[in-house]
Order: structure tokens, then sequence, then C-alpha cells
């Protein structure tokens, strides 16, 4: 995967989007800004972190975080945690086994899924074809 420009989130499982806007935090700087700063993450919109642990520090708002494994040849990466509603200020979401991303989103985008198992993709958002989106995702537009 390279950086710049907006991606998508597709669970290749479910066959919906998880969300439609998400940025990939591909230099030193941008891990480690992360969200920090902002003042809220809309629904749809998410950030992909290359590592396998996340923290809450200087967190203004909740995010659910999602867990992926590495990428097959197509893109496609397994579903190996899923921690939502993680409340500001409270610490380290310790490492996921087999993560090697992490995906963080608006709180209460996966209440009805990706689950542990599903598998999803990144993609370049303007070649990502017709959007089905999940229920989350699609109650907050």
């Amino acid at each position: 995967m390279t950086s710049g420009g907006t991606w998508l989130l597709r669970d290749v499982t479910r066959g919906s989007v998880v969300a439609d806007r998400v940025e990939v935090a591909s230099t030193f700087a941008g891990r480690f800004r992360g969200l920090m700063g902002r003042s809220t993450l809309q629904p749809g919109e998410g950030l992909y972190l290359p590592t396998s642990s996340i923290h809450m520090f200087f967190m203004r708002f909740p995010i659910d975080a999602l867990f992926v494994g590495r990428a097959d040849a197509d893109g496609v990466r397994e579903v190996v945690g899923v921690r939502g509603g993680l409340p500001p200020w409270r610490g380290v979401a310790l490492p996921v086994a087999g993560a090697e991303g992490v995906v963080e989103l608006a709180a209460g985008t996966l209440a009805g899924g990706p689950l542990v198992g599903d598998r999803v993709r990144l993609e370049p958002a303007v070649a990502s074809g017709p959007i089905v989106r999940s229920a989350a995702v699609r109650s907050a537009a």
C-alpha cells in the first residue's frame, strides 16, 4: 500500500464499506501524531496505522479500532482484533497477536462488524466501485 490520497475500507466478507475516507499514516511524524489534535472523527473517516498497538493519550474523543493482519497478494487482510469505544485519555490498547496494522474509526463504526476472522481491504477511494455502506456509516451519513 502506498501513502497519500483517500482510501476506502471494504469489508470483503460482508460486501460492505466500513469507512470511505481513510487516511494512511505512513511517515514517522504521521504515525506519532495519529489523531491527536483533532477534535473529532466523523462517521466514514478513519486513519490506518502500520502498527500492532495504539494509545489514547491526548485524544479528545472515543474511537473504535480494527486490528488487521498482513495483506495477501490482493491486499486483503484478516481482522485479528476489534476494540470498540476506546475512551480518550485511558492509556494503551495492548498489541494484538498477528496485527500488522490498525484502522482507527469513529466510535460506533464497528457495532455491526467487521468481526474477528472477517477479511477487509483498503482500496483507493476512486477505484472502489459501487459503495454499499455498512449500517453504521449509512445511519450517520
